[in-house]
């Protein structure tokens, strides 16, 4: 006669057994697993397991940052959700969302611009809402090339990310709508990266200016409205492995039309984790009721 076989208890399982295995799953899974009884709630809100979904280098960040000033002696969950609602802002952009990877914006004068240091071409002054101290605001070029650059190693492991260039249109904003600019995104040299067309104006605007010249069918992306007033245009993506890769260069080059333009304020350079990859954690439960998500302000700051 065959035996039914027990369901495994959990609950006789050492605590950190238990705290090792909740470890390995996420934020959220974290706070309602701590519901389940009072080994699992000990094991949930340990250290051991909080401390897995901080960035690796959090205390460096927190080391480094500006403001707020972090209060000493706090528990790894709640330095967690300290973070959810205090961000912190430090000197190399260093963004923590729920997920615990890392998001990186370089402010404009953390970017290679052509002709940037030419008062002729570009100026540069504060922007009420902008973060950085600084924007760039072309003036006038008939050749336009904007280059950022990166560590692979300052990014997460194992994360595919997207790159956007954030930008604004000025009132006296011209030539942007004629051509499509190239943007691209490529790892340690390969000139196989990502590549795409993107129009620096509106669908709108280009076209107005396509039925004026009787152009072709358009062919290109747009830049994308975001909350806070700014735009982003997608430039690439690239899937960052063991942060070994070298340096990740994001380029968006319009040379070919030869047309005089300007009308564009550059913010700077966003990398920021691939839609899907934040679907999972994009909201987190804190004893069963939703919270907010642990953000470190990406910023960089200029002398």
């Amino acid at each position: 006669m065959q035996t039914e076989e027990k369901p495994l208890d959990l609950q006789v399982l050492p605590e950190g057994c238990i705290s090792n295995v909740i470890s390995l799953t996420s934020p959220r899974d974290a706070c309602r697993l701590s519901l389940i009884s009072t080994i699992f709630k000990r094991a949930g809100e340990s250290d051991a397991v909080w401390e897995r979904f901080l960035p690796s280098d959090y205390q460096a960040i927190i080391s480094r940052s500006t403001s707020p000033v972090v209060p000493p002696d706090l528990s790894k969950k709640d330095l967690y959700f300290f973070l959810c609602d205090n961000p912190i802002l430090i000197d190399g952009g260093l963004v923590d969302k729920c997920t615990g990877k890392k998001i990186y914006m370089l402010g404009a004068r953390d970017l290679s611009i052509t002709w940037g240091s030419t008062p002729e071409h570009w100026r540069w002054r504060a922007l009420s809402e902008s973060r950085f101290a600084e924007v760039a605001e072309l003036l006038a070029v008939c050749w336009l090339e904007i280059i950022g650059k990166i560590e692979t190693r300052m990014l997460s492991s194992k994360t595919i990310y997207k790159a956007y260039l954030v930008i604004k249109f000025g009132d006296g904003m011209y030539g942007l709508q004629r051509s499509p600019a190239n943007v691209s995104v490529s790892v340690g040299g390969n000139a196989s990266g990502s590549k795409r067309l993107v129009y620096m104006c509106t669908e709108d605007d280009a076209h107005i200016t396509n039925l004026r010249t009787r152009s072709l069918e358009l062919e290109g992306q747009f830049p994308k409205n975001r909350e806070d007033g700014w735009m982003e245009i997608e430039m690439g993506e690239l899937f960052n492995h063991e942060g070994e890769d070298g340096e990740v260069k994001m380029t968006l080059t319009e040379t070919k039309g030869g047309h005089w333009k300007g009308g564009l304020i550059v913010l700077g350079l966003k990398r920021q984790l691939r839609e899907n990859e934040q679907k999972n954690e994009s909201k987190i439960e804190k004893q069963s009721v939703a919270c907010r998500c642990p953000i470190v302000t990406a910023s960089v700051l200029t002398n």
